[in-house]
């Protein structure tokens, strides 16, 4: 499908280390101080995660732990999508590592969505996609959110209209255009997520689609798109010729 314009390492350690305390350790096999001496490509997924973790649990190290929730959740990804109160439940983890572990998990994601250039425009749905993508693709639940655009094509600000289930009575026009009015918006683009990441709309996100499409023309400010994140994926209303049907 073409665009159209709308202006680990993983955790395979190959030595043999004591299972006491990491501090017992010979100093180049303890993970914070192979990060400092070779870098943090160096270190495997479990010894990043037990430097996060800061410091172990009874008989455990932040190692032992690690390696633990790795092998019970196969990999980081799916490690990241558990919620807190999931972790916090596991051997050795209470809620202050729970807390520090998805706070780094989130950080990556933030980091992965900000542009090489932030001051670039918008210049097609693909656009969107990559910096949303690492953003909404891990949510276990729907996220509703507008773009706000400038007369360049630059985002000014992104909202959060409703969390959990979208339709027509949680996303409403006039949540959804007053930030743009205050803002003094020239556009916006509309931007939700598929938890399950079936890539299709249906027949509420085409609704709700219509509606606001139909208030941004009474406004004069006109929705450019709608996105919908599905996993790794996206479908773009403005690429289907979908927003025309309003």
């Amino acid at each position: 499908m073409q665009n159209q314009p709308y202006i680990t390492k993983t955790d395979r350690e190959s030595s043999v280390v004591p299972a006491s305390g990491i501090r017992s350790w010979p100093e180049g096999e303890r993970p914070r101080e192979k990060f400092l001496d070779r870098g943090a490509e160096a270190l495997t997924d479990a010894e990043l995660i037990a430097i996060i973790l800061n410091a172990g649990s009874g008989s455990l190290s932040a190692l032992d732990i690690a390696r633990s929730m790795l092998a019970r959740y196969n990999n980081l990804r799916s490690l990241s999508r558990r919620p807190i109160a999931e972790l916090r439940g596991l051997r050795g983890i209470g809620t202050a590592k729970a807390v520090a572990l998805l706070a780094a998990f989130e950080l990556g994601r933030r980091q992965l969505a900000v542009p090489d250039d932030m001051a670039d425009p918008i210049a097609s749905p693909e656009d969107v996609a990559h910096r949303y993508i690492p953003k909404l693709r891990d949510l276990q639940h729907e996220r509703f959110m507008v773009l706000l655009l400038n007369n360049a094509g630059r985002i000014v600000r992104e909202c959060v209209i409703s969390e959990g289930i979208v339709n027509a009575s949680i996303v409403h026009p006039r949540e959804v255009f007053r930030p743009a009015v205050t803002e003094l918006a020239s556009s916006v683009i509309l931007l939700h997520n598929h938890p399950s990441g079936v890539r299709e709309a249906s027949r509420e996100d085409h609704m709700i689609t219509r509606q606001l499409v139909q208030a941004g023309r009474m406004i004069d400010i006109p929705v450019h798109d709608h996105i919908i994140i599905c996993g790794g994926g996206y479908i773009s209303f403005a690429e289907n010729g979908w927003l025309e049907a309003g």
